[in-house]
């Protein structure tokens, strides 16, 4: 459903957040290994998250990267739509050109409710919701 860079967005987000009060800045190749991701395209990616300021990038020795206070009520939404943009929100799910109300596709109707559930509850998840589950241990960010 998500593009291979916008899953590891997400869980580089995830796990930022997870990270304790006072310790909350990371270096990218400690984030690279906690999420499983090459280093080279996690760096790529947490650029464009500070470019949209989703993330703070901190230069120097004792730099890293970090989550302020105010990003944890970061929606999932935003994050998609920061590296995937809105194709999955507005686009056709059988990948058509021109699909609408007027020109549906095959299951245009059927796939609408399904997106409308999907944008609610990416729109209502936040860093901080996906965060807690992390911390504890409902749910994991690598097998």
């Amino acid at each position: 459903m998500f593009s291979k860079a916008c899953k590891y967005a997400i869980n580089a987000m995830i796990y930022l957040a997870t990270l304790p009060k006072g310790q909350e800045r990371s270096g990218l190749k400690e984030i690279a290994v906690a999420i499983n991701s090459p280093e080279a395209f996690t760096a790529k990616i947490l650029q464009m998250l500070v470019k949209e300021n989703l993330l703070v990038s901190i230069k120097g020795p004792h730099g890293g990267f970090l989550i302020e206070d105010t990003g944890r009520k970061t929606s999932l939404y935003q994050i998609v739509q920061v590296i995937d943009g809105d194709q999955i929100f507005t686009g056709c799910a059988l990948g058509l050109e021109k699909c609408s109300e007027h020109h549906p596709c095959a299951v245009h109707f059927k796939f609408k409710s399904i997106r409308e559930h999907l944008n609610g509850m990416m729109l209502t998840t936040t860093l901080e919701d996906m965060a807690s589950g992390i911390q504890s241990g409902i749910s994991y960010l690598k097998y």
